[in-house]
């Protein structure tokens, strides 16, 4: 939400701080998440898409009153320099702009004060707020993407959850790409907007949508479920489990489609701005966002053909590096991106499968720390595979289990075998 966002006229995008290296250091989730994107009391039966895999990464904003987000899931932005918009807030990493309430919520809470004399684009700052995204925690391709909350109200109040392309630190905006899940205005209380942007595009005809609740009913009365569904091939968008947009490549005129690669969130209440408006006599203050979960579900592709993902440690799909369909590639650990290099079949003949060949141990090997890669499938013992109801991939032979070397949730990690022991590096959910 660092750009204009009005659904007629999108105007350009700020320049973020700098962030840090997008490398994603997620942690151990937490046991007991659901194997797969569950129904909702208020998701109407068949309103929404079956390629969603597992839970893969979530924060249900549990513990007491008055702690921080956590430092392990989420950072905390800073300034009051208008972010690209002419904003008025300064965000702060304060508790009393960002913390929990202690009953499994998150709420950011903008403020009418200015405690710490900071200074902001247009002088002394009058607002404090708060602005926290995943960026170096976790980032994902594809999926389904969903928070359940309670909007602010006011003239002038922006609330948004959304998302940046992990390369923004590289190629910046509009290049990375933006999605932006839900925004309000305050001066809409009823309507929440979902918008595209990228290179040639920036909301407007073709890539922005909106959703009114019914009734007269407004945002800011209760909590609501706000997803997107990104394969791919289109992004979807939902309100209490309700379709209210799709978009496609075909929608953009030619421009270029950038959502092809992964995306960090961000939570944000922004005080004023060109397309909101700033606040007025109407408007009362503090504000808040109450945020009850963000949770994020993997992709699975259901053309029947290509497989699906195998995730693991961190959230990242077991992975072959660089697409090499030669024998002795390794297999490794990487951001879950829907390509073909984590797309797994099991064809019931007890091999994994990926680019057409096997998931297999060097050599036949069955030590530990034997070396995993793909090559031609051959049946031998070397390319079977067991999927256990406690979720290991154990290689009968060796009587070992598919193992993160070293237990490191990062990025070109590779796989190996090993003892198996119970640990996260060797939990696997297979789709």
């Amino acid at each position: 939400m660092t750009a204009t966002r009005s659904p007629r006229a999108r105007r350009p995008r700020p320049v973020l701080a700098a962030l840090a290296a997008l490398a994603v250091a997620l942690g151990t989730l937490a046991a007991g998440l659901a194997p797969a994107a569950p129904a909702r009391a208020d998701e109407p039966a068949g309103a929404m898409p079956t390629a969603i895999g597992p839970l893969v990464w979530a924060d249900e904003f549990n513990g007491p009153a008055g702690q921080s987000p956590d430092p392990s899931r989420w950072q905390m932005e800073t300034g009051g320099h208008g972010w690209g918009n002419n904003e008025s807030q300064y965000y702060t990493n304060r508790p009393s702009n960002a913390s929990l309430d202690g009953s499994g919520n998150l709420v950011i809470t903008a403020r009418r004060e200015n405690p710490g004399d900071y200074q902001c684009h247009y002088g002394r700052c009058e607002y404090t707020s708060a602005r926290l995204n995943t960026s170096g925690r976790f980032t994902q391709a594809y999926g389904r993407f969903e928070a359940r909350m309670r909007l602010p109200r006011g003239q002038g109040i922006w609330p948004a959850f959304w998302m940046l392309g992990d390369n923004f630190g590289q190629v910046g905006w509009p290049a990375s790409g933006e999605l932006d899940i839900m925004e309000n205005i305050g001066r809409e209380p009823s309507t929440v907007h979902g918008t595209l942007h990228g290179p040639g595009y920036s909301g407007g005809s073709g890539v922005t949508g909106s959703y009114t609740l019914p009734g007269g009913r407004v945002f800011a009365d209760g909590f609501h479920t706000f997803t997107v569904d990104w394969t791919p091939t289109s992004i979807s968008w939902y309100v209490d489990g309700t379709l209210f947009q799709t978009r496609t490549a075909a929608d953009l005129r030619g421009n270029p489609w950038v959502f092809d690669h992964p995306f960090f969130m961000i939570l944000n209440v922004a005080v004023g701005g060109n397309w909101p408006g700033y606040p007025d006599g109407s408007t009362q203050f503090p504000q808040s966002l109450t945020v009850d979960y963000v949770r994020v579900y993997s992709w699975v592709n259901d053309g029947g053909t290509g497989g699906g993902a195998i995730t693991g440690l961190g959230g990242r799909c077991l992975d072959v590096a660089g697409a090499n369909t030669a024998n002795g590639t390794t297999v490794q650990m990487y951001d879950c991106n829907g390509t073909n290099a984590q797309r797994w079949t099991r064809p019931g003949d007890g091999t994994v499968r990926a680019l057409g060949k096997c998931l297999d141990i060097s050599g036949g090997a069955t030590n530990d720390g034997a070396r995993v890669q793909l090559w031609d499938c051959n049946g031998t013992a070397a390319q079977q595979w067991v999927y256990t109801a406690a979720r290991d991939l154990v290689n009968p032979a060796a009587d070992r289990c598919l193992d993160v070397t070293n237990g490191t949730a990062a990025n070109a990690i590779p796989v190996q075998l090993w003892t198996c022991n119970g640990t996260a590096a060797q939990k696997w959910t297979v789709t």
